[in-house]
């Protein structure tokens, strides 16, 4: 393989525009570009380890990415029952998304001396 390598180094590898056009074929362009790989042997299994073994912060971060929170990165909100008139909770529900959110922003405006 490291002396296939080396004569491709040489010569122009064949792209998947040379596969559309017939060129070569999709296996050709594989193997050019290292794309073939062999099955899996017994003795190749036996050597194999557990990903959390090997990279455990990449097994963590794909378990975050499917749901589960990472550590808090603002301090968390207090949840509290609040009684508003009908034409604010209506002005910042026709808003979309993210009203109470948003209530929030005017609110904390409002501490800071600003407008909205």
């Amino acid at each position: 393989m490291i002396a296939n390598a080396r004569n491709m180094k040489s010569q122009k590898l064949p792209t998947l525009e040379d596969v559309d056009k017939g060129k070569v074929s999709l296996d050709e362009y594989e193997a050019a570009h290292g794309e073939d790989i062999p099955e899996w042997t017994d003795k190749d299994f036996a050597r194999a380890r557990r990903m959390r073994e090997v990279f455990p912060e990449i097994v963590d971060a794909f378990d975050r990415l499917r749901g589960q929170r990472g550590p808090q990165k603002k301090p968390t909100k207090e949840r509290v029952g609040l009684r508003l008139d009908h034409e604010v909770v209506e002005h910042f529900r026709a808003t979309g998304p993210g009203w109470q959110s948003r209530i929030n922003e005017v609110l904390v405006n409002h501490l800071k001396g600003g407008t909205r």
